[in-house]
Formats: structure tokens, sequence, C-alpha cells
């Protein structure tokens, strides 16, 4: 998978390449700087030594010498001053030139913590953000397995405001599994009567007026009746414009998964594959329904997971990273595997 979020200890990570948080000397520190020059031994402090320092917001390459990735990326991030000194773009550019040392090395992986997130101050929610997007703009135009390492759930903090929103949401919808709730895996069934077009709804004096709704043409469901996962996903990317590349990597799809589903007419996704191709192509709530049906998976509201998939969708929110650390900030599978 292009982005992963994982709780490990970066130093165990088996990559090309892990990013090592460093201090302006490169010459170790606490925290990530020194568990990784520990973990390397003496020889990568030696070769530190020579390379005279580096600028906060730039990246610098050493071999990874006693550490299981053959290389550590050193690259130091700005300190928390309050917001006001640039440091959204500078810990911007400590992503950014990581992944670009990475690439000009021709790395398949690499593994980052979250830079500036500890003895720097940089609050933890705002740092997940600006990773998140960094590597996300990376990943839509290039070719790479990239690694987001936690090493507790206390270091990963979602933004109060969107975790709020997402457990109230969670509490509007759950509907604990029971023998006799019959409501909510009714709703979860197919049939013709689903796809007729609902008469609008008169709301109160007042009332906010809901987003409309994307309807969906009987006519058009029918004659698509017979497709199978493939079909269908390969007909919506060329109704939507879009080529392959831009689809799998809107999805967080690796290129060689993808390849597999389009030569095989019959393939069978995983349910959070399928669920990343409805996101990759921006699809409604219905029409997520009917992409996941083709693959024999429903959305239901005994499922947490698929409950925070109906949110973003209802927020016609599409980022698959930033949906990505919400399912992770809630102990969730992420999409695309």
């Amino acid at each position: 998978m292009p982005l992963e979020i994982i709780r490990n200890d970066i130093t165990k990570v088996l990559a090309d390449a892990i990013v090592n948080a460093a201090d302006p000397s490169l010459l170790g520190g606490g925290g990530v700087d020194g568990a990784i020059h520990r973990a390397a031994g003496p020889e990568l402090l030696a070769e530190c030594r020579t390379l005279g320092g580096c600028q906060v917001g730039q990246a610098k390459l050493t071999k990874g010498y006693n550490l299981p990735a053959k290389y550590v990326i050193h690259t130091v991030g700005p300190v928390w001053q309050g917001g006001h000194k640039d440091e959204e773009k500078l810990l911007t550019d400590s992503y950014r030139n990581s992944l670009a040392l990475a690439q000009e090395y021709n790395l398949e992986s690499i593994a980052f913590p979250l830079i500036s997130a500890g003895a720097f101050g940089y609050p933890k929610d705002k740092a997940i953000q600006t990773a998140i997007s960094a590597i996300g703009d990376f990943l839509l135009h290039n070719d790479m397995t990239v690694y987001l390492v936690v090493y507790d759930k206390s270091a990963f903090t979602l933004s109060e405001k969107l975790f709020s929103s997402i457990t109230q949401y969670i509490d509007d919808k759950y509907i604990e599994e029971q023998p006799f709730a019959r409501e909510d895996r009714q709703r979860d069934r197919y049939s013709l009567n689903d796809y007729q077009a609902e008469a609008p709804m008169l709301s109160p004096i007042g009332a906010a007026k809901s987003k409309p709704k994307r309807q969906r043409k009987l006519d058009d469901i029918v004659k698509n009746m017979d497709e199978t996962f493939s079909q269908m996903l390969l007909r919506l990317i060329d109704e939507k414009g879009l080529t392959d590349a831009e689809t799998y990597k809107k999805a967080n799809i690796d290129r060689k998964l993808f390849s597999k589903i389009r030569n095989d007419l019959n393939y069978k996704p995983s349910k959070p594959t399928a669920i990343a191709f409805s996101i990759a192509l921006r699809l409604n709530l219905d029409e997520t329904k009917d992409l996941l049906l083709k693959a024999g998976y429903a959305l239901s509201h005994s499922s947490k997971f698929d409950i925070i998939i109906e949110y973003f969708i209802e927020e016609e929110s599409y980022n698959i990273f930033e949906i990505n650390e919400a399912l992770f900030a809630f102990e969730q599978h992420p999409l695309g595997v």
C-alpha cells in the first residue's frame, strides 16, 4: 500500500530508508534521533560528522549500518513557535525534501516518524495533518511505499473538531448487532425498489436544507446489472474521465494490484479496496453501495468502519489519506489494502 500508518519502533521498520527527525548538528540527541543513533551504532555518528550539519527543512542521507533499513535520511523539522514562523512550510519541506532524496536514490520504501511532534513541540494534530498532506501530494504523482510510524496511540492525535464530529456521527448511526435488530440489516439489502427516485420532502420553515443528492437513473442500473466489479470499475473510470494511474493513486492502491483487477473480470477485491475505489472516483453513498454490491459487500450501521466511511462520503470529503488518518485514530482497518 502506498501510504500506511503503523504503530512500531521506527528503528525496527524494514524499509529502504527510515527518516531521522534530527537536530541541526546531526550529531544525535534525544527521542527518535537518539534511538536511531543507538540502534545504528557508532558508524552512523562518524558519517554524520562529515556532513556539516543540516538546515531546517532540508535532508541528508547516510547509510543505515546496524539498522534493518539500508539508509537513514536525516531531516531537521521546525521548532514550534506558535505557528507564526513558517513552521508549516518548513515541516512540509522536511517531508518533501526527504521524499525527493529517496526518489533520487531510487528507493522503493521509506518510513517517517512524526517530525517535530516530540521535543520540538509541534502540536501533534497539526503535525499529522502536515505529514498526511505532504506525503499524499507526493504519492499522487509518484510510486513509493511510505510508512508513517507512530510509537503508540498517545502519539497520534486527530484534530479535536474532526474527532468530535465523527464520534457524534457514530453515536447517531451506530446500531448494536442483535438477533432481533432487523431494521439496519434490512437497510443493507438491495432490490430494484432501492433505486427508485425518492419524492422530495418538504422541510419545516426555517430548517437547514440538505445537499441535493445525485440521483441514479433506473434504466442505467438495470442495463448494468450483469457487470462484474472489475467491469463496473473500469466503466466508472472512463465515465469520470480519469486515467488508470490517477485512479489507483487516489485509491491508495498499489499499481500491481490494480493491474490484477484490470486483467481479471471476475476479480473479487477486499471490502477496503472496493471502498477505496469509490473514494477515488468520488462516488456518492448510493453509487458506493452499487459498487460494493458488485463485490458482494454492503454498508452496515452495525460497523463503525462503515459508518466512518459513510461520514466522509456524506461530507463529500474524498481525500483517502485523511480518511485513513481518521480510521487509524478510531482503530479501524485502513483503505487501500
